[in-house]
């Protein structure tokens, strides 16, 4: 063969492994199998949202194909939401499971959606010993001491997971830092609706979803909580390492709603608002891609160390309780599991 040949030669086989590559790259990824623990919180709107065929960008890269309803049968609204759920769930192309153990040999990740907080440290462990990552849906656990077992499990087991709640991720909360009229943020006015539920610490049930984004708008380095508690509202106020001030006002009577409004050092402007699932979703999709969580676990705690002091400050009457202290009697509970 003359030179001319082999140099014709090898430009094809060039073209030819170029061809495949650039198939293989624009072939479309298998979807990621997600599994779902618990049907009685956010699991039937977020299915809707997944397994809608005609989702596309990161949103189709994960399909929900299996779930176990679980529930509480000590909580009413856990029971009336499996009943209403789970039926329209399969309906979308999910399987339904008895157990936990018959869910996670089918899928590759899971998404532990249960209502109730208690029930995440049992859940969370039997996820870890099968070596699936999790997202853990709010509260991630029913106690500061249950968290910190959490993510000590977690770390046992090598084993990624985060928590959030999903006004951490709204587009104009996460955002905050880039309004050139508000410049550095000094304090945070944050509120939102916050039912009880007797079985959980008062913020774990439903004002996390106003504590979360306080915290990510005035970030880590709170050290303290007060807390005044009338039946209709809730108002507690953190103090910061930095002296900086953020407020949470949680909402049983009157009008519901959530936002927050954040004092800057060049402007005052308006955030925290709810903006859908989409975007925890699509965090969450590229936290099981990547293995990189986009909340540590220290920024949960950090939250949830915020809400079990605001519960002491009630008890005390409203005195300021740091957060060092609970989380100190939290890692003694801990310790004990």
């Amino acid at each position: 063969m003359d030179s001319h040949s082999i140099r014709f030669a090898l430009f094809m086989v060039c073209s030819l492994v170029g061809t495949v590559d650039r198939a293989i790259a624009e072939r479309p990824s298998t979807p990621l199998r997600a599994g779902i623990i618990g049907m009685d919180a956010h699991a039937l709107p977020w299915v809707q949202i997944i397994n809608d065929p005609k989702t596309t960008g990161e949103l189709a890269e994960m399909k929900v194909v299996a779930g176990f309803p679980g529930g509480s049968t000590d909580i009413p609204e856990s029971m009336e939401r499996i009943a209403a759920n789970t039926q329209p769930i399969a309906d979308l192309g999910v399987e339904i499971v008895d157990s936990i153990d018959d869910l996670l040999p089918k899928v590759d990740v899971v998404l532990m959606l249960s209502i109730d907080g208690r029930k995440h440290l049992d859940e969370a462990n039997k996820v870890f010993a099968a070596g699936k990552p999790v997202f853990i849906d709010k509260p991630v656990a029913g106690s500061l001491a249950e968290a910190i077992e959490i993510f000590r499990l977690a770390q046992l087991h090598q084993v990624k997971c985060f928590s959030s709640s999903a006004l951490r991720f709204a587009p104009k909360t996460v955002n905050i830092g880039e309004r050139e009229k508000l410049g550095e943020v000094v304090g945070c006015d944050q509120y939102a609706p916050c039912t009880l539920e007797q079985h959980h610490p008062d913020f774990f049930w439903y004002g996390i979803h106003g504590v979360e984004p306080l915290f990510t708008i005035m970030g880590s380095g709170c050290v303290s909580v007060s807390r005044i508690h009338t039946k209709g509202t809730d108002m507690s106020v953190g103090v910061w390492q930095d002296g900086r001030i953020g407020t949470f006002r949680g909402i049983r009577d009157g009008q519901r709603g959530y936002g927050a409004t954040v004092f800057g050092t060049q402007g005052i402007v308006q955030a925290g608002a709810f903006e859908g699932y989409e975007p925890l979703i699509v965090e969450i999709i590229r936290f099981f891609k990547t293995g990189e969580p986009p909340v540590t676990p220290e920024q949960t705690l950090e939250i949830f160390a915020f809400m079990e002091a605001a519960d002491e400050s009630k008890r005390r009457g409203g005195a300021p309780v740091t957060l060092d202290s609970v989380m100190q009697k939290a890692r003694s509970l801990a310790a004990e599991k």
